[in-house]
């Protein structure tokens, strides 16, 4: 089981789940590839007093005719949670600093208004939250259609990623909701967790770690963590993982190894064959901008992961025309999102995953180098040989029968990187560093491009030859192919 996505309702996918998205998928596609069933799980976070807040700030909206539902749109819905947050953040801070230094009663009398609506607006999203938790049909309506509306956003830029996240993947907080009780009396029952200070905990000192893991707090409520053991439970018992694969950044790692343990001592990850599942985080670094702080908009926000595609898009679009002017409009367009998807996607990948990085249009996008440009050109050119191959000579064909003939040391040097590709796969199965096939994938490139310019083909100085050449360019365009579809990475028939 793969945990990838992990978007948020009613908020908009940006930079930050770029990452979390195409490692998770990457990762997915080499244990698919290597013929291990797999489960894709993204975690959609739809539940809790947040939640609450949007439905009901978009129920009055409504209800006062200043939205409409059958229109609504995430953009709508991204404004109406940044307001909601705002309507219910009580700035106490400040009402206690104007008190304490006497700023004069006009200023405390707007702290206080300030706190009173604050706190109005979260007694009215407590009131929705018992609604939704209740079952009102009403408000579940009202739920449902903003969930639809986030996630048909979240599909489409998942889509346009070329990252395979459908509908059945996704496990919203939602669906362990009727399971957070039933987890927290187990492990009461059975004395894996204890009361501390009127908090339920699960003490992990025995596990080697200090920080025991809160499951329940003080008010009764659950935590993340509980519906991270309730998905650990269902991901090892009901879906049959033995080994589950959570692409969450590296921030978290203190959370995850505490669940891990939990989950583990509770019993939680024993497999049907009565082993323990490998509970693996594949953490990752931070995207950064030019000033090495995390990527945001000039005005501080987030960046849009759909506008971050854009972008890429447009500046490739500007490549295409530049090298290849000729071509008709609509292709040019179609290559340059190809390009700029894999521009990005592989930037991400090629890094070794725990490491922050530095987002940088120009460098990702160069057709030369270490990039997925250079990639796709590289298997662009494997693919016009055999073409070309077959214009001339009607051999192409003929040449996948044909007997090898390595001879020089650069057909040596690519015939050896074709035959390292099984390793480089089980490789980064067994690490979840999918940046070990990027470089597998650049350094087939690399020795192809030099046998390329050493042996020639077309010209060879026999028919033996050059369908032994021929037959190392098609396996060669094979093997670089299914390396760049198990990344993820869309490639074309010519650029």
């Amino acid at each position: 089981v793969v945990d990838l996505c992990g978007v948020n309702l009613a908020k908009q996918m940006h930079v930050g789940h770029l990452r979390s998205t195409v490692i998770g998928d990457a990762l997915a596609r080499v244990f698919a590839r290597l013929g291990h069933d797999v489960k894709r799980q993204n975690h959609l976070g739809d539940w809790g007093l947040p939640i609450a807040m949007v439905v009901n700030a978009v129920r009055f909206a409504v209800e006062r005719n200043a939205l409409d539902l059958g229109a609504l749109t995430l953009d709508d819905l991204d404004r109406i949670y940044r307001a909601a947050q705002r309507e219910c953040d009580a700035d106490r801070k400040g009402l206690a600093a104007v008190e304490r230094f006497g700023l004069g009663p006009k200023a405390e009398a707007e702290l206080q208004e300030q706190v009173r609506g604050a706190d109005e607006a979260i007694a009215r999203a407590k009131h929705t939250l018992v609604a939704l938790q209740s079952g009102d049909p009403a408000t579940v309506r009202l739920w449902e259609r903003i969930a639809g509306v986030t996630l048909d956003e979240c599909l489409a830029v998942c889509a346009r990623l070329h990252a395979d996240v459908r509908p059945e993947h996704t496990a919203g907080e939602s669906s362990y909701r009727d399971e957070l009780a039933d987890i927290v009396q187990d492990l009461e029952s059975r004395g894996v967790a204890v009361e501390s200070d009127g908090a339920l905990v699960v003490p992990l000192k025995d596990e080697g770690i200090e920080q025991p893991l809160l499951v329940r707090k003080g008010d009764g409520g659950f935590l993340y963590a509980t519906t991270d053991l309730a998905g650990i439970r269902r991901r090892v018992q009901t879906l049959g993982a033995d080994r589950a694969v959570y692409a969450v950044d590296a921030r978290q790692s203190l959370h995850f190894k505490q669940v891990f343990a939990a989950a583990t001592k509770a019993g939680y990850a024993r497999t049907r064959r009565g082993e323990d599942a490998a509970l693996v985080h594949a953490a990752f670094g931070t995207i950064l901008g030019e000033d090495n702080r995390p990527f945001k908009t000039r005005s501080g926000e987030n960046v849009r992961l759909s506008a971050l595609l854009d972008e890429a898009v447009e500046r490739a679009l500007a490549a295409v025309r530049e090298r290849n002017p000729d071509l008709p409009e609509p292709e040019k367009r179609a290559i340059a999102e190809s390009v700029g998807v894999a521009a990005i996607k592989y930037a991400d990948l090629s890094g070794d995953r725990v490491k922050d990085y530095v987002f940088n249009f120009d460098r990702m996008l160069a057709f030369e180098g270490d990039t997925g440009p250079y990639l796709l050109y590289a298997l662009v050119r494997t693919r016009s040989i055999s073409r070309k191959a077959q214009e001339r000579f009607g051999d192409a064909d003929t040449a996948a029968a044909a007997p090898f003939i390595v001879e020089a040391p650069e057909e040596k040097t690519l015939a050896l990187a074709l035959l390292r590709y099984r390793g480089a796969l089980n490789a980064v199965a067994e690490s979840c560093e999918p940046h070990r096939l990027c470089a597998y994938a650049y350094d087939l490139a690399n020795a192809f491009s030099a046998f390329f310019a050493a042996c020639p083909v077309l010209q060879a100085p026999d028919e033996g030859a050059r369908l032994a050449r021929l037959r190392l360019c098609a396996l060669t365009a094979r093997t670089l192919e299914d390396a760049l579809h198990t990344l993820g990475l869309p490639t074309l028939e010519r650029m």
